[in-house]
């Protein structure tokens, strides 16, 4: 059974830079018996990162649909697994105003990086958390899962000009904020067909050019890649082929 000091050893062999900005996603069930269960997994990381910027995913597309198209930033639950829906809730961590694609913060300057999501109309826009994600060239780090749960490639495709991956109207959503006010959050839904269930065929290109790490969390598989040079690698092969990451 992992303690939470073995789960800090292993994020310094990874290579997680602790004064940076980290992006995680996980699968809970893949790190195996934590002691403390997912609140270790939860400390471990933000005791980790506690001089730099723990980024999660809390998004509710699940839940804040066409037909159910209010997000409260409170009360929505996060749809992407236990450990984003615990980690929104605790003291000091912020959550974005984002429709669908909210993230959760902690750590240096984590209220102004969550700050403008409820102005951007994509899943991942200019100026939102994925974005600022790219601009400060975070690590990606994916613990038990592979790059079909990587996000920031959907920013990617949004910003590098793949075709077909966002849909062409706008739809309707509301951020219910912090203050209980209903803010208007008009959308482009993700519109291709596969979502991110293509992404993983990047991987072996990133390995070969050394991009991806491995290592291990608990009892998990991890993969660490820079956003800048995951978005380096990917732009150019949508430059030649927009419909790269529609196919499989």
């Amino acid at each position: 059974m992992y303690k939470k000091e073995d789960l800090l050893k292993q994020l310094a062999a990874i290579g997680v830079d602790p004064q940076g900005t980290l992006k995680v996603h996980l699968s809970y069930r893949e790190i195996g018996a934590v002691d403390g269960r997912a609140d270790t997994v939860i400390a471990a990381l933000m005791e980790y990162m506690a001089d730099g910027l723990l980024v999660l995913a809390s998004h509710t597309w699940w839940h804040t649909t066409e037909k159910n198209p209010v997000m409260d930033v409170l009360y929505t639950k996060s749809c992407v697994g236990i450990v984003p829906e615990l980690f929104r809730k605790y003291p000091h961590v912020h959550r974005s105003l984002h429709p669908t694609h909210a993230v959760a913060a902690a750590g240096i300057d984590a209220f102004d990086f969550v700050t403008g999501d409820e102005r951007v109309n994509t899943p991942a826009g200019i100026g939102g958390s994925y974005w600022k994600l790219w601009e400060r060239d975070a690590q990606i780090l994916l613990i038990g899962v592979n790059f079909n749960r990587n996000t920031f490639i959907h920013g990617i495709e949004e910003w590098d000009g793949a075709v077909g991956s966002l849909a062409k109207d706008l739809t309707d959503f509301y951020v219910v904020d912090h203050a209980g006010q209903r803010i208007h959050t008009p959308l482009h839904l993700h519109a291709a067909r596969n979502g991110s269930e293509t992404f993983s065929k990047l991987e072996p290109q990133a390995i070969q050019e050394g991009l991806l790490t491995f290592g291990k969390f608990g009892d998990a598989t991890t993969r660490l890649i820079s956003a800048r040079k995951l978005r380096a690698m990917v732009a150019p092969i949508l430059a030649e082929d927009p419909e790269y990451l529609l196919r499989y």
